[in-house]
């Protein structure tokens, strides 16, 4: 007999489909579905407090008891600790489950105070929205509320009102699950349950904002937004943080054309609706009134104000001139990570029509662009991965909310899976408890990275599954030569065919989207450093900084202070008059986040939107604006009138969640070969490390009144074994010398600094420790004296 083939369309079972009825409707959920989700998915709400999809189901309040039927019977259960069965009756408004939600409401009303009118919850408050459309409507308890002092402050963002917290758990399980932090907390018994935080410990977290976002009644409140607005006075905008490379997607709200508060937006190939702190309150620069509102003209008093078509004649003329007399070579090109892809996509068009080839997005302080052009992993890859091996940099510091996400994986798991982390870092890091290995090389050296992974079961590990390698700069203090050597340490020593991915933890907000889009060197010989000792040694006619200030972020400041007093002239595009735009001839004011619109690319290489929440301030222009209109005047025009138009070039398309493209594209090929070859240390005592904190001295933390008081300071971090051999105390000012120069700071005991070692935070308030760094040394000794 002849086979005949086949040929049903028919989809194939999904094995992990499972038949329910919710409300009389036949339904498929999926296999360990949450209750409370599948009838979500079906479009019938169940009223919840406790439940959040990103945390743990605990079945503290209550409120989503239904009526559940697996072939034993109706019964009252909660929606979000059970899951769906097959063949399994789920009935949200029999008069049992109504009666029984009505039952939890009445009772957390009891003592609830009340007072909608002044709580910063009312009109988004779902204990107010559910009394409303699930509650009895009226209350039978009479007697006196519980009172408590109101509020208090349980960190330097979030205040508490105790006598409305319902005690949903909803902050401890963050603070607990998600940050890692545990230092929110139940407290007494009974009727005096409440949430506090430890005598004299305050939530001090870089995610409390997070709490007052998930929090369903007042109880946390976030201080730059309280009694500020009411929902219903705010418009609201989808948008990109761009504080850092992560790229989370938020929520912008303003309010009679001001920012009042950001809130995170979940999306599940990011950052699962969590933000950092920073992110979430640096938008209070935007209205600084430090704020630059019109182009200024260095003159012999300082600069002074001028209007734009004046200073775009300037603009001009100095190009003009720096081509006429040095010619493309003599024009150099230091920023755009704070940019946008289209305004640095026009910047980059002018350089090319103008053969403008020193340019740099990244102010020595990271990693060479070809790394962008390795196999590239996502978010998501290094969370589902069988392995993650972190190298360099502190990720909780520096990209914090992608420390969440990696944390998150390890402890909780994602997906299905728990990867084993591997870190390779110069000091301790906040995700060292959770690695499965930990080493800390000395600075410029590789044999103890090699050991590691040679480790039989390091190897056997790395054997498992898909390996990310994520990559970046741990220690500015040495060069990124050295620091390449040891991401290239970590790569030489994978299994031959392991299927690995690299995810660059660079960390500037845009400056993927901008080595990606034409501001990325084409040699060496053209980066950031480059042109600064060009600038140093004359050979600069104009220096443009593109919303970079290299005398606060480059970590060769005295070569930064060199080459800015060298380059003939310079022209600093900006939101504040920073330090560097202080030594400008010409400063031109431009829009800052949430006052234009265009993309951004994260360090996925994941293309989001930016959007506009309020006008621009005074008469500041788009970086691609500027850009246009100097071309045009240089007799190159761009041919765009529009941000609209160089999206449209870009080819951006925007998909659900907002993301328009993935672009890996940039570099030139394979990795360059490391050429720092690191001697042993030299007479100096310890070997210097520096990296930067959550908090710094940059313009957008300083310039937010939330954030300005949070950086730790400027400090000489050594492991509490090695005072005894500097032979001060703690606390005592030293002198730092290195053959650079040297610097004078306080000595700090830091346990999480190896034996040896120096660690310094970079960008700091009080003495600056640039000044014993060299952008061009391997690494950096420095010998620690007493002062007399």
């Amino acid at each position: 007999m002849t086979d005949v083939a086949d040929t049903s369309t028919e989809a194939p079972v999904d094995p992990n489909a499972v038949s329910i009825t919710v409300n009389g409707r036949a339904v498929v959920a999926h296999k360990g579905q949450l209750v409370i989700d599948a009838a979500e998915d079906a479009g019938e709400y169940i009223p919840r407090f406790c439940y959040h999809p990103r945390m743990s189901a605990v079945g503290m309040c209550r409120q989503c008891l239904v009526e559940v039927d697996t072939g034993r019977g109706p019964a009252l259960v909660p929606a979000c600790m059970n899951t769906v069965a097959p063949d399994m009756k789920v009935v949200t408004d029999s008069p049992i489950a109504k009666r029984a939600q009505e039952g939890i409401l009445e009772l957390l009303l009891a003592n609830h105070p009340l007072d909608c009118p002044v709580c910063d919850k009312g009109g988004e408050c779902p204990l107010q929205d559910q009394a409303f459309s699930h509650g009895p409507g009226e209350s039978r308890y009479v007697e006196q509320k519980r009172h408590f002092e109101k509020p208090i402050p349980i960190s330097d963002h979030i205040l508490l009102d105790r006598e409305r917290c319902i005690l949903c758990d909803r902050c401890t399980r963050f603070a607990d699950e998600v940050a890692g932090d545990k230092l929110i907390h139940f407290i007494d018994r009974g009727n005096v349950t409440q949430v506090n935080t430890f005598p004299d410990e305050p939530f001090a977290s870089y995610f409390s904002g997070n709490i007052a976002q998930i929090c369903p009644v007042g109880a946390l409140t976030a201080k730059p937004y309280r009694f500020k607005a009411r929902p219903w006075d705010l418009q609201q905008v989808t948008s990109t943080c761009t504080g850092c490379s992560v790229g989370c997607r938020i929520s912008v709200h303003s309010s009679r054309d001001e920012i009042l508060r950001v809130q995170g937006v979940d999306v599940e190939s990011v950052n699962h609706g969590w933000l950092c702190d920073r992110g979430r309150f640096s938008f209070q620069q935007v209205d600084n009134a430090a704020r630059l509102g019109g182009p200024l003209l260095r003159g012999e008093q300082g600069h002074v104000d001028a209007p734009w078509t004046s200073a775009m004649a300037i603009a001009k003329d100095l190009f003009d001139h720096a081509l006429t007399a040095g010619g493309a070579d003599s024009i150099g090109l230091i920023g755009g990570a704070r940019l946008t892809n289209e305004s640095v996509y026009a910047w980059a068009q002018l350089a090319d029509r103008l053969g403008i080839a020193r340019r740099d997005a990244q102010l020595g302080d990271g990693l060479p662009p070809e790394l962008l052009s390795l196999p590239r992993a996502t978010i998501n890859d290094a969370a589902s991965a069988a392995t993650v091996i972190v190298v360099g940099p502190d990720l909780k510091e520096e990209m914090a909310v992608l420390y969440l996400r990696l944390r998150g994986a390890v402890v909780n798991g994602y997906r299905g899976n728990k990867p084993r982390l591997i870190e390779v870092a110069p000091k301790q890091t906040g995700l060292t408890k959770y690695a499965w290995r930990s080493v800390q090389p000395r600075p410029g050296t590789t044999a103890d990275i090699s050991s590691l992974l040679a480790d039989p079961a390091v190897a056997a590990q790395l054997g498992t599954g898909r390996i990310v390698v994520v990559a970046g700069r741990g220690n500015l203090a040495a060069s990124e030569a050295a620091a390449l050597a040891q991401v290239q340490a970590v790569l030489a020593a994978l299994p031959a065919g392991a299927d690995v991915k690299v995810l660059p933890a660079l960390r500037r907000g845009n400056v993927v989207g901008a080595l990606q889009l034409g501001l990325a060197p084409a040699t060496p010989e053209q980066s950031t450093l480059a042109t600064l000792q060009a600038a140093a040694d004359g050979k600069l006619e104009l220096l443009v900084l593109l919303g970079a200030d290299p005398l606060s972020d480059c970590p060769d400041g005295e070569l930064a202070e060199r080459g800015l007093a060298g380059a003939r002239r310079v022209i600093a595009l900006d939101t504040f008059l920073t330090a560097s735009a202080k030594q400008a001839d010409l400063v031109l004011p431009v829009a800052a986040f949430g006052e234009q619109v265009g993309t951004t690319t994260n360090m996925e290489g994941r293309v989001a939107a930016v959007a506009a929440a309020v006008t621009a301030h005074a008469t500041v222009r788009p970086d691609w604006m500027i850009a246009a209109d100097l071309a045009e005047r240089l007799g190159h025009p761009l041919g765009f009138e529009s941000v609209e138009q160089i999206t449209a070039t870009l080819g951006y398309a925007p998909d659900v969640e907002g993301v328009l493209a993935v672009r890996t594209d940039v570099g030139r090929g394979s990795l360059p070969e490391p050429t720092a070859a690191v001697a042993a240390p030299n007479s100096y005592d310890y070997r210097l490390v520096v990296s930067r904190k959550l908090y710094d001295n940059a313009v957008g933390t300083q310039m937010s009144p939330a954030l300005a008081p949070l950086p730790i300071g400027a400090g000489a971090h050594v492991h509490p074994l090695d005072l005894d051999r500097v032979g001060v105390a703690a606390g005592t000012a030293v002198n730092i010398v290195s053959a650079e120069g040297s610097v004078v700071l306080p000595l700090v005991a830091d346990p999480s600094v190896p034996r040896g070692v120096l660690w310094a935070p970079f960008n700091q308030p009080g003495n600056d420790i640039t000044a014993v760094l060299s952008g061009t040394a391997a690494v950096t000794d420095v010998r620690i004296e007493r002062l007399a």
